[in-house]
């Protein structure tokens, strides 16, 4: 008995609400059918901090980590955007970010998943304004970002535990709301990859296998960090075919190794769209590619037989890349890069399935 209430009694009402999901795909605004979404994005933020990423300026720099954005100081911001406080604050722009979201419908775009979980200031109740002020479908995600952002608490918590949190927050509603997450993820895991991060990892095969939801994971910035992750989903019971490596971008850059990566089956989520950085300073070993080269990377891919595995997204997650300072925003795929993709010979018919159909089948609960 739990609460006076015999355990099958239990099991069965978990049975009932997991049924209600099946065939749907679960935004904050509630569920929709597959085909509502339209053209997606799998992988943005609207509201989040990321000071758990305050990098250091260079010697010298440390009074323009302080300044407000102005026209004369956003180069530097660009190229150093996590030595810059102020632009590691997203949920400020709230306002921006709604005008944001009206441009892109009016550009051709119908939904975005909002990765931002536990540990980087997740706000449900404003992924709901911003669902009912523009009419674009946004799916939440539950669970847990990197090591970094675990509380003691969630450190201590055993991998069951872990796994009741997630499952709870796509079932009942996340953050003492009844808002409910649509994804599991983004997981956040680093390289190498901490003990709180392989039971979240756990945690989060465990809640998919019983949900039958979609997942999506943040690598550690090292191209083992993917093979690794999928290992131990899959050893836990996940289901890789609903499930999303996100940045790969930065992450596996040997041809032969992608393709090896590919054939694991999940999907290939090139979402730094918009990106230009001469250093990355979370990893400076890493050349950051452009956008030219991630054209090159999903044509590459698609022509090998990988189109139905492919997606797509920016990563907002900082200030500058909003059009209000000057950055690309969340339209950019749609105006700018599918007319470059399409000049590059990849197929308007290999773009619906990246933009439309493989977000769709991912995101809808089996």
């Amino acid at each position: 008995m739990k609460g006076g209430r015999p355990e099958n009694s239990l099991a069965k009402i978990l049975s009932l609400e997991m049924a209600s999901l099946s065939g749907k795909v679960q935004t904050v605004l509630g569920l929709v059918e597959p085909s509502q979404l339209g053209q997606t994005l799998t992988h943005e933020h609207l509201t989040m901090t990321f000071d758990c990423c305050y990098t250091p300026p260079w010697s010298g720099q440390e009074a323009l980590s302080k300044r407000s954005f102005e026209m004369k100081n956003l180069f530097w911001i660009q190229n150093n955007p996590y030595s810059h406080k102020e632009n590691l604050r997203l949920n400020q722009e709230t306002e921006a970010i709604k005008e944001e979201l009206l441009y892109y419908k009016a550009s051709g775009g119908g939904a975005l998943v909002e990765n931002t979980t536990s540990g980087i200031s997740r706000n449900v109740k404003t992924l709901k304004w911003f669902a009912e002020e523009t009419g674009v479908h946004i799916i939440s995600g539950a669970g847990f970002y990197v090591d970094g952002t675990h509380s003691p608490e969630t450190r201590a918590m055993s991998i069951e535990q872990l796994t009741e949190i997630i499952t709870n927050e796509i079932l009942h509603g996340a953050d003492g709301t009844d808002i409910k997450c649509g994804v599991i993820g983004e997981i956040g895991c680093s390289w190498p990859l901490t003990e709180s991060e392989n039971k979240v990892l756990q945690a989060t095969a465990h809640a998919q296998s019983q949900l039958g939801c979609p997942v999506i994971v943040h690598p550690g910035r090292n191209p083992n960090s993917p093979f690794q992750i999928i290992r131990i989903l899959q050893e836990a019971g996940a289901d890789v075919s609903k499930t999303v490596m996100s940045h790969l971008d930065r992450t596996i850059f040997d041809k032969k190794e992608l393709l090896e990566f590919a054939r694991l089956g999940c999907y290939l989520e090139y979402d730094l769209f918009g990106t230009v950085l001469l250093h990355y300073q979370l990893e400076p070993d890493i050349d950051m590619p452009d956008d030219n080269k991630r054209i090159k990377r999903i044509r590459l891919l698609a022509n090998e037989g990988y189109e139905d595995r492919l997606l797509i997204a920016h990563d907002i997650h900082t200030k500058h890349r909003l059009m209000k300072y000057g950055g690309h925003g969340y339209s950019h795929i749609l105006n700018n890069i599918v007319p470059k993709m399409l000049i590059r010979g990849i197929s308007k018919n290999a773009i619906g399935k990246i933009l439309v159909e493989n977000p769709k089948q991912w995101l809808t609960f089996k």
